[in-house]
């Protein structure tokens, strides 16, 4: 049933639910509340804590208009057991004058800490009569995610109209588990799927808001179950159709690649030996390769991927190798163009920075299968690219590259039945459980073993009032021959974050030490001049590179020992750890300094707690999942990724081991079970998994 049958619902509010992806009815009713408010009970003025969301009952004391640089209107409200303070900043004079002394309301908010005492900025409030009980709400109230123009209390009668529709007996939800597997889920499986939904949106007074709140409630666990398992059906339903198609069978030895790694100066770690025999297996198959390599900062991910695309190379094909941002794609080219120097590889680069008269002449080469092995950002997947013979693809950082990016560069090497073999690889690590679950379409390898003399990279972190000793280190190390980034996390001063930008920075460190030379490199600069900074920074013309997070991935100077990170407090657990893996490349001892500014919230103690204790990205990314969800890790905001509406893999790795056990039986014994339950929960999001 179209969303537009619904009693209110026009063109312009239909317009607003398309923004959050509500087209139907059931759309409505798989919209889950972010959180909820608890109005079903009062608490006593003199109970109050600050920081608690509370309903409070009163009477008005006074009411007035404050003049303190805006106009605010102040209510005093009190009960038997103290009084409270409600400050309004937007109202109008009609609204003051509801507030009559000894007017009885309600008013629910936040309660904070106010001069002289507690106040509610902004509450919710409705007045009562003076005398008969006011009815509380017998129900939580579900707070939706929202869209610009649909306020809460229309998005609430909605989801309650839809709630009512499914109620009825010839509307109710089709009961998709069989019950043999409702049985194995243990509590979750006691609680019918429209039982479930009704909970979560109008959870009864009394509800362990607690075990809702934190994902633990059978309610939620059925459902997650549900969600889990229609994500990974898709997937394993996407990996069959991916085996029907053709491959060109790699077949070759491994000659080219056996010459390079014969000629390095090191031996490649077991970890990157065991990684290379499954892709090489992989490759020499008819069947397009389709895997994931995982590997920490400085695991070896580069070689492992030159055995990938030297493969088709020696196979007479081309070979590609993707990267997210033109920094890291020009240093790919550089150092591939170096190793392979001796083989007699073509490696050409296209990008988008390129001049006309360079990018054809790369075209050209392409078109004409001269060139190898092809290095760039997404412009490798632009409608003048023509690959006569791409049979490999590798694409570095994969979460950073959108959904449809990544489809295109594929279909760049489909011909007719035939499509290239796929190499994905990330330096982000992942918890195992959300890694199941997001790439259940692929094959999955990990690089857990870094090659042996690195050092750990000390970490430690300094509030900002002792950056001058910060500075002092740094000098004192860059006269001593190392080198050192100073990242911000701004290009210009922003009043708003009021964050030390760094051309600011770059700014005071020229000023307090002027025998040292400095470089700037931040987003805005061109290619040009990046590379040029970047250039003599590697030539060791550079002491210290001054930076944004642009520099997060892929830049190796083996020479840099110093890490500061400065405003470390806004950056992620991910982000922290990729900026730290930028140096320990080197046989010296490095170490990450990480000024933050004082009060830290909750959550940036811990991640910095975590960054000092830890230097393994896995129990890293673990917690950095805890913290922040999988979402942000694996770049599922952006368009078309398939995207969790009530599954939280922080809190659901025993419920992704228990899907991926019944997967498979389910498939195949309901196999039109298992296709609506696919369309229920991902709907059009589903067709996008095919990356």
């Amino acid at each position: 049933m179209k969303i537009t049958e619904l009693k209110g619902v026009g063109p312009e509010t239909a317009a607003r639910l398309e923004k959050l992806h509500l087209r139907s009815i059931e759309d409505l009713l798989f919209h889950f509340p972010l959180r909820y408010q608890d109005k079903t009970r009062i608490v006593p003025i003199g109970e109050l804590r600050p920081g608690q969301a509370a309903l409070v009952e009163g009477r008005v004391g006074d009411a007035h208009v404050a003049y303190t640089g805006r106009r605010v209107l102040i209510v005093r409200i009190g009960d038997d057991g103290g009084w409270l303070q409600l400050r309004f900043f937007h109202f109008s004079m009609a609204q003051k004058a509801g507030f009559q002394p000894r007017q009885r309301l309600y008013a629910y908010g936040e309660v904070r800490v106010a001069r002289g005492g507690l106040e509610i900025i902004h509450p919710e409030y409705r007045l009562v009569g003076a005398h008969h009980a006011a009815p509380l709400e017998r129900h939580y109230t579900p707070v939706y995610p929202t869209t610009e123009g649909l306020a809460q209390k229309s998005l609430r009668r909605l989801v309650r109209a839809a709630v009512a529709w499914f109620q009825k007996p010839e509307n109710r939800l089709e009961e998709l588990l069989p019950g043999e597997m409702t049985r194995q889920l243990g509590a979750p499986g006691a609680i019918a799927t429209q039982e479930a939904l009704c909970l979560l949106h109008e959870p009864p007074a009394g509800t362990d808001l607690a075990l809702l709140t934190e994902g633990r409630h059978p309610a939620r666990k059925r459902l997650a179950f549900e969600e889990l398992l229609a994500n990974i059906l898709s997937l394993k339903r996407l990996r069959a159709r991916q085996r029907r198609h053709k491959a060109r069978a790699l077949d070759g030895p491994g000659r080219l690649f056996q010459e390079l790694a014969g000629a390095l100066p090191f031996a490649l770690t077991q970890a990157q030996q065991k990684v290379i025999a499954e892709i090489l297996q992989d490759a020499r198959r008819e069947s397009p390769m389709m895997r994931l390599v995982q590997g920490d900062v400085g695991s070896g991910k580069t070689l492992v991927a030159v055995a990938a695309l030297l493969q088709a190379i020696e196979a007479g094909f081309q070979a590609a190798l993707m990267a997210p941002t033109e920094i890291l794609a020009e240093q790919h080219y550089d150092n591939l163009r170096a190793l392979l120097a001796s083989s007699g590889v073509s490696v050409c680069a296209l990008s988008g920075r390129q001049k006309t008269r360079a990018r054809q002449a790369a075209l050209r080469r392409i078109r004409d299968g001269q060139a190898q092995l092809i290095i760039g950002t997404h412009a490798l997947f632009q409608e003048a690219v023509e690959f006569p013979r791409l049979a490999m693809i590798v694409v570095d950082e994969q979460h950073r590259f959108g959904v449809h990016q990544r489809l295109l560069l594929k279909e760049k090497g489909a011909h007719g039945e035939l499509r290239p073999h796929q190499l994905i690889m990330t330096a982000t690590p992942i918890p195992r459980s959300l890694a199941m679950t997001m790439y259940a379409d692929l094959d999955y390898s990990v690089i857990d073993e870094l090659p042996p003399g690195r050092k750990q990279i000390k970490t430690i972190a300094l509030p900002e009032t002792r950056r001058d000793e910060v500075i002092a280190r740094l000098h004192e190390s860059c006269r001593d021959g190392a080198q050192a980034y100073w990242v911000c996390p701004l290009i210009e001063e922003s009043e708003s974050l009021q964050c030390r930008a760094a051309e600011a920075s770059y700014r005071h460190l020229q000023g307090v030490m002027p025998d040292l030379k400095l470089g700037l490199i931040h987003g805005n600069l061109h290619g040009d001049e990046k590379e040029a900074v970047m250039r003599a920074f590697k030539d060791g013309a550079v002491n210290v590179l001054v930076a944004t997070t642009v520099i997060e991935v892929g830049v190796d100077v083996a020479n840099a020992t110093l890490m500061i990170i400065d405003n470390a407090e806004r950056l992620g657990l991910a982000q922290l750890h990729q900026l730290r893996g930028r140096v320990g490349r080197g046989r010296r001892q490095s170490s990450c300094v990480l000024i933050y500014a004082p009060p830290l919230s909750d959550k940036a103690a811990r991640r910095i707690r975590v960054m000092r204790k830890s230097n393994d990205g896995f129990e890293i990314a673990a917690e950095d999942m805890r913290l922040r969800g999988p979402g942000e890790i694996m770049g599922t905001r952006q368009a078309g990724q398939i995207h969790f509406r009530v599954a939280d893999l922080s809190q659901d790795a025993e419920q992704v081991q228990q899907v991926l056990k019944v997967a498979d039986d389910f498939a195949a014994r309901h196999p039109r079970r298992a296709e609506k339950l696919t369309q229920r929960w991902l709907g059009r999001f589903a067709r996008y998994a095919e990356v």
